[in-house]
């Protein structure tokens, strides 16, 4: 290792002795030579920054990639190395740098150490005979690095009598050396003159830390990779250069630290002006490159899962086996949790009403009901895969028919088979508003059928399908089984006698949501002897701001009671279809409680909830905002000042049940079938697929 950095010192000696001799100083022949090897390394740092730019160039199909292959680290890696031989890119070149500069720090240690073999060029048998005599005068260990600097502070000194032996010229070169800068010894080392010179003691390694994080700071704001990076590597990267450049201030000599401190103002300047010179946004689409990072980063959101137990990825494990040993598999459908199965419980008990086959259900959720079910039902045939493992179990899926509740097949985590192109794949709505507002753009576009809940969802697929000229698919006219179960639940239940008329305050979470936004005016306009008032959170804010909700329970502690609730158990909906009157803003509980209920809902205009910021170019307006008018009244934030009066008007209104049934009859395709027709497409296709 010593001959590879005596090597490298050579050269680099005879550059900083040329710079010492130009300006006979050595603090500005340091900077100098500083300054050269800059521009040495400019030609490499053009390199790589064309390197750089392209590597954020193709990001975006980096992170399509990612997006594509999901959850499988092969195959993401094979592709990646595919198009990087495409590309002629090779990730390792952006060590290169780095590398560099650690070799030109190793080379500059060594000059400044030994500047007797270095500047100087002293023979050999003369600078062995010098540390041979600085060790024994400075008490020196055999090893110790600044055995020559040692010898020259000594002769500078005027401390030459250990010297005698020396000859005079070699004395008299020593001394002509000028290590000073700005009145400062360069070969003074910030360590061992701490109680001698404290504020240059600490001044160095604070100084050499300020450049380190001040690079680093401009690299992560504007060099062209590095701004890519995430959190954690931008700051580890910062951390790690600062830790580097206290060190290098504090406990090797001072020139080392002034090459150091320039090193990093020399970097900065060559990253703004390589930018100027070859800026990235020339190359970079940038704007398609935080459309793949949004996709992605949904796609993780989406794909989050609770951490599994040791039980369960054991039973994952067992059950991702035995649902591949089945061949011939004619049905399968996906859950994403216990509830979903309400979504497809008539669907399963109309086919095995006609047929016995197997159902191979297959969800997310360990404690999903469908194991209860599958107890006394042999048909129903469970199996129990997490998230991360579905997105193989996808892949690889072999079926005839998969029906699932689930968007974004094939553009999120969920993809298409690759080992087979022939499965049909079915979407079953989980929401009977519109599908080109409430979902992703292009969300549907990879489904074979869609089942229909009614004649709005077929005009928003088919305008969808000619505006991005896709795949026609198959409509069923199957309708929304669900608001029929509602409806029957609702005719049920026994209603409130003691007069009063209950409100139900049931908001959504998200962004600008009533509990957010405007909760306390709800709530002051609507208190008193002639409402009871039932406020009921969304699952999902309970889960992620609880501490917020717990806060506004706190607050109005004193009104909870009879006039006042706040319902955070969400194991029975007897409160919504008992309630006489809802508000929410825009969630999806207003059109199915007045639609189930026949009574009329009350929208406050929050910030609306779009999922779909293209849904006008079909030219519908969507279900969510059409209705909004139909099934009662929406007014804006401003106006819940006059709630009470909103809420009076609406609850006097006896026009409504009447427009309700009437809506509910048309709305949805086939109402009171419940999924028969959704039934008896899938029973058809089936025995078509026997039959091939």
């Amino acid at each position: 290792m010593n001959t590879v950095i005596s090597w490298l010192a050579l050269p680099l000696g005879y550059i900083m002795q040329w710079c010492y001799t130009l300006l006979n100083n050595y603090g500005l022949a340091i900077i100098l030579f500083t300054l050269l090897t800059k521009i040495v390394q400019l030609p490499l740092n053009i390199w790589i920054q064309f390197n750089s730019i392209k590597m954020v160039r193709i990001q975006p199909e980096i992170n399509r990639i990612k997006v594509k292959f999901f959850g499988d680290a092969n195959t993401i890696a094979e592709e990646e190395s595919k198009m990087y031989k495409r590309e002629k890119y090779n990730p390792f070149l952006t060590l290169i740098p780095l590398l560099v500069q650690v070799v030109l720090l190793l080379g500059v240690v060594a000059v400044i150490y030994k500047p007797f073999n270095y500047l100087l060029h002293f023979d050999p048998s003369v600078i062995s005979q010098i540390e041979e005599i600085s060790r024994a005068f400075n008490h020196l260990s055999a090893d110790a690095s600044n055995v020559q600097l040692a010898a020259f502070q000594n002769i500078v000194a005027g401390d030459v009598a250990p010297y005698a032996a020396i000859d005079g010229n070699i004395l008299a070169q020593i001394s002509s050396l000028n290590f000073t800068f700005l009145g400062i010894d360069l070969c003074m080392v910030p360590s061992e003159i701490l109680s001698a010179i404290p504020l240059l003691a600490l001044g160095a390694p604070i100084v050499a830390g300020i450049s380190a994080w001040l690079l680093c700071f401009c690299q992560n704001a504007s060099n062209v990779l590095q701004a890519e990076q995430g959190k954690f590597n931008q700051y580890g990267l910062m951390i790690l250069s600062v830790l580097l450049s206290l060190y290098l201030g504090y406990f090797v000599p001072l020139g080392i630290a002034l090459y150091w401190i320039f090193s990093n103002l020399f970097s900065i300047a060559q990253l703004y002006i390589l930018n100027y010179f070859i800026p990235p946004k020339k190359y970079v689409d940038y704007e398609e490159l935080e459309e793949s990072r949004a996709e992605l980063a949904k796609l993780k959101e989406s794909a989050k899962q609770t951490k599994q137990t040791p039980e369960e990825k054991k039973r994952e494990k067992a059950d991702y086996k035995k649902f591949f040993s089945v061949a011939n598999k004619h049905i399968v459908f996906y859950s994403e949790k216990s509830g979903f199965y309400k979504y497809y419980d008539c669907i399963i008990e109309g086919l095995l009403s006609k047929v016995k086959m197997p159902i191979h259900y297959i969800t997310n959720d360990p404690n999903d009901k469908i194991f209860e079910m599958a107890q006394t039902n042999p048909y129903i045939k469970p199996y129990y895969i997490g998230v991360r493992k579905m997105i193989t179990l996808f892949m690889k899926m072999d079926a005839d028919i998969v029906v699932l509740t689930t968007p974004d097949l094939d553009r999120m985590y969920l993809k298409r088979s690759l080992v087979r192109k022939d499965i049909e794949y079915i979407y079953v709505p989980h929401d009977p508003m519109s599908m080109s507002y409430s979902f992703n753009d292009h969300a549907f576009d990879n489904f074979d059928t869609i089942f229909c809940s009614g004649p709005h969802i077929v005009k928003e697929m088919r305008a969808t399908e000619k505006l991005y000229n896709t795949k026609e698919k198959t409509m069923v006219e199957y309708g929304y089984p669900l608001i029929e179960k509602l409806c029957e639940a609702n005719a049920k239940l026994e209603k409130s006698q003691d007069g009063k008329k209950q409100i139900l305050i049931a908001p959504s979470w998200q962004e600008d949501n009533l509990l957010d936004s405007c909760i306390d005016g709800l709530i002051n306009g609507l208190y008193d002897d002639d409402f009871r008032i039932i406020v009921r959170p969304h699952p999902e804010y309970v889960k992620r701001y609880k501490s917020k909700l717990d806060v506004l329970i706190e607050k109005y502690s004193d009104k909870v009671g009879e006039k006042l609730v706040f319902e955070t158990d969400f194991s029975s909906n007897k409160s919504v279809y008992t309630s006489d009157l809802l508000i929410t803003d825009w969630s999806g509980i207003g059109p199915e409680f007045a639609i189930s209920t026949l009574k009329p809902v009350l929208f406050i205009n929050t910030q609306p909830k779009c999922e779909n910021e293209n849904y006008e170019a079909i030219g519908i307006v969507p279900q969510d905002i059409a209705l909004r008018d139909v099934v009662g009244q929406a007014i804006d934030k401003e106006e819940v000042k006059n709630v009470r009066n909103y809420a009076l008007s609406l609850l006097d209104d006896n026009s409504y049940s009447e427009k309700l049934l009437e809506l509910r009859n048309t709305y949805f395709f086939n109402f009171g079938s419940n999924g028969k027709f959704g039934v008896d497409y899938i029973f058809t296709r089936i025995k078509e697929n026997i039959k091939k």
